[in-house]
């Protein structure tokens, strides 16, 4: 099992808007950088655990956590001409792009801020805290993983 950060700005998809869809499942999808993609082809398992991070807002940071509920697949809105996902390159036969499924695990009593995470020095090293990083999924060390999870006020992983 391994563990993951995933970004997602909470005006476009927020952890309350995991939270309230059905079955609390959604596609993960839109994803259109390679690095990421391959994280989800060769390293996302069913059952993994992440992080639900919202970014590109006032206030940064984690939510609460989620789990892999789909293996990595094709992703639709690359054949689809009328999503901002399109992708005129990429072959049905071959596609280019894949999301997987991911369902609300837990929600954190506190919001874990960027800033928060910056000043813990138990989280050196980790991903989202690099200069630059800009990817939507990254891996997450467990040890930082249990971290954030206490900082949020998870006592423990629902299974």
């Amino acid at each position: 099992m391994r563990h993951w950060l995933l970004k997602s700005e909470p005006d476009v998809f927020s952890f309350q808007d995991l939270q309230d869809r059905p079955r609390k499942t959604e596609p993960w999808n839109g994803v259109r950088n390679y690095q990421a993609r391959n994280f989800m082809r060769d390293g996302m398992t069913l059952g993994d655990p992440g992080l639900f991070y919202h970014s590109n807002t006032a206030i940064p940071g984690v939510a609460g956590v989620v789990r892999v509920s789909r293996s990595a697949y094709p992703d639709p809105t690359q054949f689809d001409p009328d999503s901002e996902y399109h992708d005129p390159k990429s072959d049905p036969a071959a596609p280019r792009w894949l999301m997987v499924d991911v369902t609300w695990a837990a929600a954190f009593p506190r919001f874990v801020p960027l800033e928060t995470m910056k000043q813990d020095p138990a989280l050196e090293g980790l991903w989202i805290l690099r200069r630059g990083n800009r990817l939507s999924i990254t891996p997450v060390d467990p040890d930082h993983f249990d971290r954030i999870c206490h900082l949020g006020g998870l006592k423990a992983l629902p299974q």
